[in-house]
């Protein structure tokens, strides 16, 4: 019998894409293990099927890049019956016979079995319609009570070894993994990811057996919310990886080559991304990450770097250190950034021992290093908030000309967030919203409804990057995830939509407008899950692909800086 494998390589321009390909790869399957076969044509971007296993689990897009979906089920077509679903025009049955009997002997590939049972039936040649293949396996079909009535014969009874294989064909399905996998997706209308079929719309032949209360599936409860179209407690289990313990200092080393080099950089964002980096050296790894310092450099060129950056700035510092009693007062910008600088500084962190205290060094060290960025950067200056980002990073770096370049590189990718004309953040907003409408619809439809669709409420999140929704370790953590650029540049936008899904229930349910909103997840701080949310997001991430990133428009800052060192082309400035 042809497997799906062997039509699927009659498509080679057809492939997975995704950041990791070797997450994903074709394995033959049967078709008897095939369900459905889902096509989908979104207004924007690629055409791609997902096929659903005949036990709920559902393999991710296939994208045909050159068309060839048509021509792909016409070839499935010739090889199994293939019937357009009465619920779902886009979704194509694999042997969905009326019987379920018959569906049964057909999924489990027992020709040899059915025959044994003395049936008149016509041998089919090769070159015979697959309709005449039907009608045979139909004659079978009608035989077959024979040996449930009281006519049963003594001895060999060919239907009761059908039965046996049946139930050991049934019993490989475990009851966590058929609530695992039975719908990863449900009905997202016009999203570009549809249901997978349910069960009990379409009865397996699992339903009609002798099944055991064990499998049995208690009815759901009626609720006002409307379901979840991605169930990610289900979700992630098949997805999102489990998390790792941090990078070592010892695995730090085998990545770095006799002169510092780090020799792969792609091995060690990833394993970055799943584990984080021991506190104690972050210092190190966090200035390769953010480009204070490139992948290529050694451990002598990085010293000399330090070297001559913290003349260059020294430089800088003395702009404004050298301004005088009688500039300043003619100097309204100065005075006013100067001023909004210490008073924010003051609240920052101070419940941390390192910024604990009154006349506390580092609080004046984070003063002196955002008035310093604001000579450096004086169309931006300094706007609330940054003190925010250049807290964590002082904290890591514990050098203020180090801690000085490292913000600076963060804010090549986050100074949009801090435009005066906010485009930054809109635009970001708007991508946010859009994921949601793709991932979620119901959730999206509820805040179109309550006037929450500009999604002001997770304009904090966005702004720095959930400094005040996590504790200081976490936030760290999710920080140096975030500059893995491993998954995505705009992996904080999926963040944002897995909290989302995580609380839709209580949003929803509770009926809750845009004030009651922002207020309830203004008290999520300190209550946020971090692998949980990380695991969630990684999952739909990966979900969304192709479709995900054509949610966000080109140009939307990222949060997660290049590769390719400290200073950035004037292209790439123009990008941002």
């Amino acid at each position: 019998m042809y497997r799906l494998y062997d039509l699927l390589k009659l498509f080679l321009h057809a492939c997975f894409y995704y950041a990791d390909r070797n997450l994903y790869t074709i394995r033959a399957v049967p078709f008897a293990d095939v369900r459905s076969i889902r096509r989908h044509t979104p207004a924007l971007g690629w055409q791609y099927i997902i096929v659903v296993l005949s036990f709920g689990l559902a393999f991710p897009p296939l994208y045909f890049y050159n068309g060839g979906v048509r021509e792909f089920l016409a070839t499935v077509k010739q090889h199994v019956l293939l019937v357009r679903s009465a619920e779902d025009a886009n979704v194509f049955l694999v042997n969905d016979f009326q019987n379920p009997l018959q569906r049964t002997l057909s999924s489990l590939e027992l020709p040899r079995a059915v025959s044994i049972a003395s049936v008149p039936s016509t041998p089919v040649s090769v070159g015979e319609s697959s309709s005449q293949q039907n009608e045979e396996r139909t004659d079978v079909r009608a035989s077959i009570p024979q040996y449930n009535g009281t006519q049963r014969q003594k001895g060999h009874d060919p239907a009761r070894d059908i039965s046996i294989q049946v139930l050991e064909k049934f019993s490989l399905v475990t009851k966590f993994a058929r609530e695992t996998t039975s719908q990863l997706f449900r009905e997202t209308h016009s999203n570009g990811f549809g249901p997978l079929e349910r069960r009990n719309s379409n009865q397996s032949a699992l339903d009609y057996s002798h099944e055991s209360s064990e499998y049995k599936e208690d009815v759901p409860v009626q609720s006002p919310v409307d379901p979840d179209p991605l169930e990610f407690d289900k979700l992630s289990l098949v997805w999102g990886k489990p998390r790792q313990p941090p990078l070592g200092l010892e695995e730090w080393a085998t990545f770095l080559d006799s002169e510092g080099r780090v020799v792969d950089p792609k091995a060690l964002r990833k394993r970055i991304f799943y584990g984080g980096v021991e506190h104690k050296f972050r210092k190190e790894v966090w200035a390769i990450l953010l480009g204070y310092h490139s992948y290529e450099s050694t451990y002598a060129e990085r010293e000399y770097q330090k070297s001559i950056k913290k003349t260059e700035y020294e430089t800088i510092k003395n702009q404004w250190q050298s301004i005088s009693p009688g500039q300043a007062k003619r100097f309204t910008k100065f005075r006013e950034r100067k001023g909004l600088i210490e008073k924010d500084v003051v609240r920052t962190d101070r419940s941390l021992s390192f910024y604990d205290g009154d006349d506390n060094p580092n609080v004046n060290l984070l003063r002196d290093i955002l008035l310093t960025y604001s000579f450096y950067n004086f169309d931006l200056g300094y706007c609330q908030g940054m003190s925010d980002l250049l807290s964590p990073i002082l904290f890591v770096m514990e050098d203020e000309s180090e801690s000085f370049w490292c913000f600076v590189a963060l804010m090549e990718r986050l100074g949009p967030n801090f435009n005066r004309d906010q485009n930054g953040m809109h635009s970001q907003l708007f991508a946010l919203s859009k994921l949601v409408e793709l991932l979620d619809r119901p959730l999206h439809k509820y805040f179109e409804q309550n006037d929450c669709l500009n999604y002001f409420f997770c304009f904090r999140w966005i702004l720095i990057q959930f400094k005040r929704e996590l504790e200081y370790e976490q936030t760290m953590r999710l920080w140096e995830v975030l500059w893995t650029h491993y998954l995505s540049e705009h992996l904080h936008l999926y963040v944002c939509v897995a909290i989302l899904k995580r609380y839709r229930g209580k949003i929803m349910g509770e009926q809750m407008d845009f004030d009651t909103l922002l207020k309830f997840i203004n008290e999520l701080s300190g209550q946020i899950e971090l692998d949980a949310i990380l695991r969630d997001a990684e999952a739909l991430c990966i979900c969304a692909g192709e479709n995900g990133a054509a949610c966000i428009p080109p140009g939307t800052p990222p949060s997660l800086p290049v590769d390719n060192g400290l200073f950035y082309s004037q292209q790439d400035d123009e990008v941002l």
